[in-house]
């Protein structure tokens, strides 16, 4: 027994006390309601949340659809080298089973066979897009395009084959990272008894609803990166993305470049040599004639010393053309791989272009800035590839149909 002064209740006699009382409130309630002919009303669940996972892409269509949509917050791009005994019959199945089993992912089913059926249920914008080299084309029995060839060579390239080539590029892309993995792996499972893995790349953006749709990504250097980019929908994105002859009408072109970015000595740097590299604001992207981010710059303008505002050699400069021909429409991707022993960061960007045509639209840029740019001094091209878009397909159908038929 409790041994407590006298005329004091104990904490056991306390507690049972309480009991008690709540018990009694409790019948009380419940006679009330009774009384009063009322049912008891349960606690209602809160209204769903709007789950951005059951979003989908439709696969089927004359283009593939991982391209011309707002870039999804994650995207992995695997480079597959077919294997000596793949022939053309081996091409088309396995183009069979990877297009069968995308179409099912992108759509939040399975794959076939999918031992992990529960994690192909929120596709959160999946889209798998494929591109080719010109060994899959000479495979096929087709003529290779001039195009379809590695870039010339550029004298700040420091090439790496662990980042370039490739006979099968996928973009595998989502805004949720679960529904992603299990994507590739099962991509790769399709690939296995066709082709070996030659690289990955795993790149990223904002995280979903971070910022407002049509934002415009920044890099690790923390600029604004793509303000000037193709619009999808307009005609000038349908003549200069979209190619429109023989097997490969409603595909396309892909340049890969893995740019390393080194941003270890970019820290040295101060904020306003950083807006002058590139001849625009760190805080909204304006051109540093101007005070919004789409402001048309001003090249002719000068300091108070006589200096032009954007310099000859900034990045913005540079990029620019007279002729409207040479432009494409990017959809990059940040990287952020762990560092080697000693150093802070091994980062950078995965630069992708899309054009109708790489050599009159692509080259000519990137020799201005091969000849000259601030932003050379920090950044470093270490690998990539050119690539034939496949057409999209119709449902029945595969992507690489027009190339096989």
């Amino acid at each position: 027994m409790e041994d407590t002064p006298r005329g004091r209740p104990s904490r056991r006699q306390m507690l049972l006390g309480s009991a008690v009382a709540g018990w009694g409130a409790a019948l009380a309630l419940g006679t009330d309601a009774v009384a009063s002919g009322a049912t008891p009303t349960p606690p209602q669940p809160s209204p769903p949340e709007d789950a951005h996972g059951s979003v989908t892409i439709p696969f089927h269509g004359p283009h593939q659809a991982g391209i011309a949509i707002e870039p999804q917050a994650r995207s992995t791009f695997l480079a597959l080298d077919l294997l000596p005994a793949t022939d053309r019959d081996g091409l088309r199945r396995l183009l069979r089973l990877l297009s069968d089993d995308a179409a099912r992912l992108t759509q939040g089913r399975p794959a076939l066979a999918d031992s992990e059926p529960e994690l192909a249920a929120r596709p959160a914008r999946l889209t798998v897009t494929f591109s080719v080299g010109p060994a899959v084309v000479a495979l096929a029995g087709r003529a290779v395009p001039d195009w379809l060839a590695p870039l010339p060579p550029f004298g700040i390239d420091r090439l790496q084959e662990a980042w370039s080539g490739g006979d099968l590029v996928l973009e595998v892309a989502s805004d949720d990272d679960l529904t992603l993995a299990h994507a590739v792996r099962m991509l790769l499972k399709d690939a296995r008894a066709f082709a070996t893995l030659r690289w990955v790349q795993a790149g990223f953006r904002h995280a979903h609803g971070s910022q407002p749709s049509g934002t415009t990504m920044r890099n690790l250097f923390g600029q604004k990166d793509g303000t000037v980019n193709l619009v999808p929908g307009t005609a000038d994105f349908e003549s200069l993305v979209w190619r429109t002859d023989g097997w490969l009408a409603g595909g396309s072109s892909l340049v890969i470049r893995r740019v390393a970015m080194d941003l270890d000595t970019w820290d040295e740097l101060d904020r306003p040599g950083r807006e002058a590299s590139v001849g625009r604001t760190l805080a909204t992207g304006a051109p540093l004639t101007g005070t919004a981010e789409h402001d048309e710059p001003d090249l002719e303008a000068l300091d108070a010393v006589g200096f032009p505002v954007i310099s000859d050699v900034a990045h913005l400069r540079r990029a620019r053309s007279e002729d409207p021909t040479q432009r494409f429409f990017r959809r990059g991707y940040n990287y952020d791989d762990p560092p080697s022993a000693g150093a802070i960061s091994n980062a950078g960007l995965i630069f992708t272009s899309y054009q109708a045509d790489p050599v009159r639209q692509f080259v000519p840029i990137q020799q201005r800035l091969d000849e000259l740019d601030l932003l050379n001094e920090w950044t470093t091209p270490i690998g990539s590839a050119v690539l034939a878009v496949l057409p999209g397909c119709a449902e029945g159908g595969y992507v690489g149909e027009t190339l096989l038929v």
